[in-house]
């Protein structure tokens, strides 16, 4: 145990008449609904780089929380320090999963040879505690935006030297994430794009990824990794032009290098909100690509143009993607990452649990709401209303490619009238989503 927490009790549900801010109001881990619990339906996993790795520091000054395994060099004992500290706030919170990079974990490396034996013995002593706790791993990930080398892209560089790096780091990350039970694989590409297109040759930087990610799915079926294999999209920020700006880019660019049956995204909404979309848009482009895999929850500031990585608290937004999530069968592999940061003002121990806490109470009323728009039909029943021209006639002959566009032109010319509006009813179907938000 790391001492930090020690005067937390281990958090429980208390229900919602509970005044106790270290208690969960509404996350009840052992609640049946749709015939699994809570826990099993949400996957909540906590992250280590926002809670673990970061001090609290900003652009305009340095870091604020004290945290102590971050005092001093990141060197061995540094990160067995953090790895104490993050399971016993694991164990004090109960979530069922956690999160990581690679460089979140180890000592620093100055050397390829240092990255690897420095992961290595990390890894070894997060299954020794892994063995000991309840907390799983969701997935890993291997950071290839954060050092110097990676200022021009990752898997995406001009210079072949840092691709190779990048395998590096994929490689042993990937083989850790499976012996460590990972139920997926994230690529977050944080620089995989460009700022100029004066000193860019596009499309073999794109090659270049659709071959590396090639690669990583080759290596995942070479070592028996069952988990999933995901890309994070997002539009800017660090990189000003990123190739994987949205879930639908994503999607073409697995269509073109042949990866759609083999990878999916990890969608955030921060991330939706950057690239011009809504949180259930992006849900609901990744189950109309068949390519869904898992969430980091989190929020934006409608008043910042940047990634603040706030924990969630917007009731109906988190509704409608979970409505939209479990309308496309739910969680599999994936599941709720906390890809969220308390404030630089919120310095104490304490504050890291409250914002779990809120999240993962927020997770649970709009998992309940979004269950109970699905078990009402209202939402559903009138989309299928809407659209079932389509299974008869002519519209059903066109989506069947047994009509061309002659016999689409002459069956409307043959017509007497011209198609009268229909009303889409938003407002309507609006006031629904409000009365099962609460």
């Amino acid at each position: 145990m790391s001492g930090y927490f020690d005067h937390i009790a281990p958090i429980r549900y208390e229900g919602p008449d509970s005044n106790n801010p270290l208690a969960f109001k509404f996350y009840d881990p052992k609640k049946m609904v749709m015939g699994k619990t809570i826990e099993e339906h949400l996957r909540v996993a906590v992250c280590y780089w926002h809670n673990f790795c970061w001090d609290g520091a900003d652009v305009f000054g340095g870091g604020t929380f004290g945290r102590p395994w971050l005092s001093g060099a990141n060197n061995h004992q540094a990160a067995e320090a953090k790895l104490d500290a993050a399971f016993d706030f694991f164990d004090r919170l109960g979530q069922p999963f956690f999160c990581f990079h690679d460089t979140d974990v180890m000592a620093e490396a100055q050397t390829p040879k240092e990255h690897v034996e420095n992961f290595a013995e990390i890894v070894d002593k997060t299954e020794a505690k892994m063995a000991n706790s309840k907390t799983k791993l969701l997935w890993g990930t291997a950071n290839m935006f954060s050092h110097p080398r990676y200022m021009a892209g990752a898997s995406t560089n001009p210079n072949p030297d840092v691709v190779e790096f990048c395998a590096l780091q994929v490689k042993h990350c990937l083989e850790a994430t499976h012996r460590l039970d990972g139920s997926g694989y994230v690529l977050w590409g944080g620089r995989e794009g460009y700022d100029t297109i004066l000193n860019t040759d596009v499309r073999h930087e794109m090659d270049q990824l659709g071959r590396f990610v090639s690669m990583v799915v080759e290596h995942k079926h070479k070592i028996g990794f069952k988990g999933d294999i995901w890309i994070e999209p997002k539009p800017h920020e660090p990189t000003k032009h990123q190739y994987d700006r949205d879930v639908a880019t994503v999607y073409g660019f697995l269509k073109t290098y042949g990866l759609e049956k083999e990878v999916g995204v990890n969608i955030e909404p921060n991330h939706a909100t950057l690239a011009g979309h809504n949180f259930e848009h992006e849900v609901e482009m990744a189950n109309a690509f068949g390519i869904f895999g898992s969430i980091d929850f989190n929020r934006g500031d409608p008043q910042n143009g940047w990634d603040t990585d706030q924990f969630p608290n917007d009731l109906r937004e988190n509704t409608m993607a979970l409505y939209y999530i479990l309308k496309g069968g739910g969680f599999k592999n994936g599941g709720a990452n906390f890809d969220a940061k308390v404030r630089r003002q919120s310095c104490d121990a304490e504050d890291l649990f409250h914002a779990h806490i809120g999240g993962m109470d927020l997770l649970a009323r709009a998992f309940i709401n979004a269950a109970e728009l699905i078990k009402t039909e209202k939402l559903s029943s009138f989309v299928d209303n809407r659209y079932a021209g389509w299974t008869s006639g002519m519209g059903a002959k066109m989506m069947a490619g047994e009509a061309s566009l002659d016999d689409m032109a002459e069956a409307a010319f043959n017509k007497d009238v011209s198609p009268a509006p229909l009303s889409g009813r938003q407002e309507y179907l609006e006031n629904i989503v409000t009365q099962y938000t609460k």
